[in-house]
């Protein structure tokens, strides 16, 4: 199934259940380094939160995340397999993030440690390719989110 496709049975869904029309715009991605695996635990429930460079969104030309915005999540082969909303965004430098972010990520054995090392690693890659350094005090753009559709449940 398309992003497309999975949004507009989402719409369709929230306007039987709740008698109310969507007409927020809403984006389609998939996670970093490994989406299938990311994915699943987006599905399963233990990862309800992702983070990013702030400094790449201006880089790209991109708008922040905001609270309340939709986005369809892909797997590798793009097929949309969720629905995300949103329920929290923050800004914080890079070695001010907490174990909290570290859990809800849900990511490796779930400590900050591992959350670290795993996106030091993500964060530079994707610095360097486009002309940025990564250091300790860069801002991440962290987004914590629930599921409201499943591509699964249709």
């Amino acid at each position: 199934m398309t992003a497309t496709q999975l949004w507009e049975r989402f719409c369709a869904h929230i306007y039987k259940e709740e008698n109310r029309t969507l007409t927020d715009e809403y984006e389609s991605w998939a996670f970093g380094d490994d989406p299938d695996v990311l994915a699943a635990l987006v599905l399963s429930g233990t990862k309800t939160a992702t983070a990013s460079v702030y400094e790449l969104y201006a880089a790209e030309g991109e708008e922040l995340p905001r609270v309340g915005a939709y986005s369809v999540i892909l797997n590798t082969a793009d097929e949309a397999l969720c629905v995300i909303r949103n329920t929290r965004v923050y800004i914080a430098p890079f070695d001010e993030i907490g174990e909290e972010q570290a859990l809800r990520e849900g990511e490796g054995d779930r400590t900050l440690a591992y959350w670290r090392a795993v996106h030091r690693a993500f964060f530079t890659e994707e610095l360097t390719a486009a002309g940025l350094t990564f250091h300790e005090k860069i801002s991440v753009v962290c987004e914590e989110f629930e599921v409201v559709f499943r591509a699964e449940d249709l």
